[in-house]
C-alpha cells in the first residue's frame, strides 16, 4: 500500500463530521488527537460512540492469518466490511495476498491508497468504470486486477474496454436461487470458451460465492456439492485448454460462514492443473466478528480458535419514562439492525466509573435515534448511565461511522480508524 497516503489520513482535521469525539478536540488533526492517547471515559468523548476493541481486533487479524496459512490458502479479505485502508494495511502485513472489492467506488478508493492486488467479486460492465480501470492497468504494470464474468453480454460489454493490457477474469459459478453466477457447470464451461476466444479479456480462473446458497439440513450438503462443482469446473476449463493465456489459475470462494468447507474443497490435491493454482479465500467479516449473527455461524468455535467481537457501541440512558423501560440515545442511524438487534453487555456509572454486567437488560426495538431497552426487575439503571451494546453484522455498522476510536483494555484510545463509505 501507499504508506504516505495512509500517513496523510492523520492530517485530517477533527471536527463536527466525526460523531462522538471530544468537543475539545476541534482544531486538532487526527494525528494530534491520536498522540494524546486520550482515555475513552475521562477525556470528553460523547455518546453514542462506536469503538473498536484493540485486543479483539489484533486477535482476529492474527487468528485468520494463521488459519489461512495452516490451510495453505491465499487470502484476499473482503474490504467492503470496514472500507478502512488502515485495516487493509494490517491484513496485508499479516500475509494477505490482496483485498477483495464489490463495486467500482471501492476500486477507486483502494487504488488511491496504493493497493496492488484487487479481486472484484462482481462483474464490471459500466463503461466509465472500465475506462478508468484500463487507464490504471496501463499506467501501472504491477497492478493486478481480477473480476468475475457470468454472462456473454457481460463479456461483450467488457470487451469494449479501451487500453492495451488485457483484463483478467474468472468465470463465476452460481447456483439456483442464489446470487450472481452462471447456473450450472456446463453453461459456465461454455462461457469460459467464449472468454478464451476474446481478444480483450484473459481467462485466469473460476470462482464464486457460496454464502447465499441454502445450506440445507444435512451437514451443509448443498454447499459441499457447489464447491465440488467449482473444482470440477476449473478442471474442465483447464482440460479444454482455455487457461492457455494464464500464468496461474485462480480458484476462489469463501464468505464468512463456510470457509472451513472451502478449505476442505480447494486443496492442492483436488486442483492439480496445468499451471500453478492460486487457491484464494475471501472472507471479510472476521475482522471484527460480532455478538449475534456471525457469532452463531462462524466455523471457528474451538476455544483456541474463537473469533472475538471487536465492535462495541456505547450509548447513554437519557430517559426512564416508565417502570421496565429505558431509552438510550442511539438508534438505527448509529448501529446495525438488519441481522439482529443489539445486545446490552455492560453498564458504566459515569460518576463512579463502576462497570458491571448488563444483567436484566435487553433491547426490544429501535427508532432512528433511540434504543428501547427493557429493564428487568431488580436491574439497576439510571439516567446518565452508559450502556455498552454488542452488535450484529459488522458490514452495516461500519458504514455509519467515519472515524472510529480503537481502544485498549485500559480505556486508552491508541488509534482512530477512518472509513470511506
Amino acid at each position: 500500500m501507499d504508506l504516505a497516503a495512509l500517513k496523510d489520513l492523520g492530517s485530517t482535521p477533527v471536527d463536527w463530521r466525526f460523531k462522538g469525539l471530544p468537543p475539545r478536540s476541534a482544531g486538532l488533526t487526527v494525528a494530534e488527537l491520536t498522540a494524546e492517547r486520550a482515555n475513552l471515559f475521562r477525556d470528553g468523548f460523547t455518546t453514542p460512540l462506536l469503538t473498536l476493541d484493540a485486543d479483539a481486533l489484533r486477535h482476529n487479524l492474527e487468528l485468520m492469518a494463521r488459519w489461512t496459512a495452516a490451510h495453505d490458502l491465499a487470502f484476499a479479505p473482503h474490504g467492503k466490511t470496514p472500507l478502512a485502508p488502515q485495516l487493509y494495511q494490517r491484513q496485508l502485513a499479516l500475509g494477505a495476498w490482496g483485498i477483495t472489492a464489490a463495486v467500482p467506488s471501492h476500486l477507486r478508493m483502494y487504488r488511491a491508497f496504493g493497493l496492488q492486488r484487487i479481486f472484484l467479486a462482481n462483474e464490471l460492465v459500466d463503461a466509465a468504470a472500465l475506462a478508468w480501470l484500463a487507464a490504471e492497468l496501463d499506467a501501472d504494470p504491477g497492478f493486478r486486477f481480477v473480476c468475475y464474468v457470468d454472462s456473454v453480454r457481460g463479456v461483450e460489454l467488457m470487451e469494449q474496454v479501451p487500453g492495451t493490457r488485457p483484463v483478467d477474469v474468472v468465470v463465476e459459478l452460481g447456483a439456483e436461487g442464489a446470487r450472481t453466477g452462471v447456473r450450472g457447470v456446463q453453461a459456465a464451461l461454455e462461457l469460459a470458451a467464449r472468454v478464451a476466444a476474446s481478444g480483450r479479456l484473459r481467462l485466469v480462473g473460476a470462482a464464486g460465492y457460496e454464502g447465499t446458497i441454502d445450506p440445507g439440513a444435512d451437514d451443509r450438503a448443498p454447499i459441499r456439492a457447489w464447491l465440488a462443482d467449482l473444482v470440477e469446473l476449473a478442471r474442465l476449463i483447464d482440460a479444454a485448454g482455455h487457461f492457455r493465456q494464464a500464468d496461474e489459475i485462480v480458484v476462489s470462494a469463501g464468505g464468512s460462514e463456510h470457509f472451513d468447507l472451502v478449505a476442505e474443497a480447494l486443496t492442492a490435491d483436488a486442483l492439480r492443473l496445468s499451471r500453478p493454482v492460486l487457491r484464494l479465500l475471501r472472507s471479510g467479516a472476521y475482522v471484527t466478528h460480532d455478538h449475534v449473527h456471525y457469532a452463531a455461524i462462524t466455523p471457528l468455535h474451538a476455544p483456541a480458535e474463537t473469533l472475538r467481537p471487536a465492535l462495541r457501541l456505547w450509548a447513554q440512558v437519557v430517559s426512564r419514562p416508565e417502570p421496565g423501560l429505558a431509552l438510550l440515545n442511539a438508534g438505527k442511524r448509529d448501529l446495525s439492525y438488519d441481522l439482529g438487534l443489539p445486545v446490552p453487555t455492560l453498564v458504566r456509572d459515569p460518576a463512579t466509573g463502576e462497570v458491571r454486567p448488563a444483567a436484566g437488560l435487553s433491547v426490544s426495538k429501535l427508532s432512528d435515534q433511540h434504543t428501547f431497552m427493557a429493564v428487568g426487575p431488580g436491574a439497576a439503571l439510571e439516567v446518565g448511565d452508559w450502556v455498552a451494546l454488542g452488535l450484529s453484522h459488522p458490514c452495516t455498522v461500519f458504514e455509519k461511522w467515519q472515524l472510529i476510536p480503537e481502544v485498549e483494555a485500559d480505556g486508552t484510545v491508541s488509534d482512530y480508524i477512518r472509513t470511506f463509505f
